[in-house]
């Protein structure tokens, strides 16, 4: 089946000694798709990314993933010990089998190949974003899940990850679903968004998400007119470190 979905979550409910967490959450990512599952912090996001990864079984409801699908994880930043000797090389190949070469590939494709060895506790913050994503591309993943994956990047570093998801999804025809609450940001860069409060408050185009009642009043009307959707145009991008590096504008006509 062509176009068959790489991920189908069903109705799906996860309940805690009767606390609700997940109550029937249903939604889908395709071929070559981005879905942003958006919501406040406590809102059930990560629960659900671990249900869909087969950590968590759900209480109700179902999730299928296309048979034999390779999936890719990116977790939330880890914090590694001051004092555990581990270079990147080692850290992106930890519970696999990857050449050094495929690794330098992997992190040459995020824009990361000069931290290869690279002691992980001495590398940026963008840099250990890249090395995450790095360690979840060299799984050829077909369904690439991402939690939070800006987490204690700044600003700048935060546009050129999006930007770097987007051109990963254009150039592989992966599926990806992405959890933040950066909206401002996620609404831009996705295809489909999903809001969660522990249930689906609204979902569908981003344009369309913004305007929907049911955001407005979770995040409030002034903060989610202000972190609605935000198309980020400029002549110039930034470097890893932050350095400003000018963008040619292609000729027209």
């Amino acid at each position: 089946m062509p176009n068959e979905p790489l991920l189908t979550v069903e109705n799906v409910h996860f309940t805690i000694r009767g606390n609700p967490i997940v109550q029937a959450v249903s939604l889908q990512v395709a071929p070559g798709e981005i879905v942003a599952l958006i919501g406040p912090n406590g809102a059930g996001k990560s629960t659900l990314v671990r249900i869909v990864l087969g950590l968590l079984r759900p209480t109700r409801g179902r999730v299928r993933l296309k048979p034999g699908i390779r999936v890719g994880y990116m977790p939330q930043r880890l914090m590694i010990d001051e004092t555990l000797p581990l270079t990147v090389q080692r850290f992106v190949t930890l519970g696999m089998r990857a050449s050094r070469e495929r690794v330098r590939s992997a992190l040459r494709e995020v824009g990361a190949a000069h931290v290869l060895d690279a002691p992980m506790q001495a590398i940026s913050g963008g840099e250990t974003q890249r090395a995450l994503l790095a360690r979840a591309l060299l799984r050829e993943p077909e369904l690439l899940v991402l939690d939070e994956p800006i987490q204690g990047v700044d600003l700048t570093g935060q546009y050129e990850l999006y930007d770097l998801i987007s051109s990963l999804r254009r150039q592989r025809g992966c599926g990806i679903l992405m959890v933040s609450h950066e909206l401002h940001l996620v609404m831009a860069a996705t295809d489909e968004v999903v809001c969660l409060n522990r249930h689906v408050c609204c979902s569908g185009h981003p344009d369309l998400v913004a305007q929907d009642p049911a955001y407005l009043e979770l995040f409030g009307i002034d903060g989610a007119r202000r972190l609605a959707v935000y198309h980020h145009h400029h002549n110039h991008r930034h470097d890893l470190h932050g350095t400003v590096v000018p963008v040619k504008e292609k000729a027209h006509g």
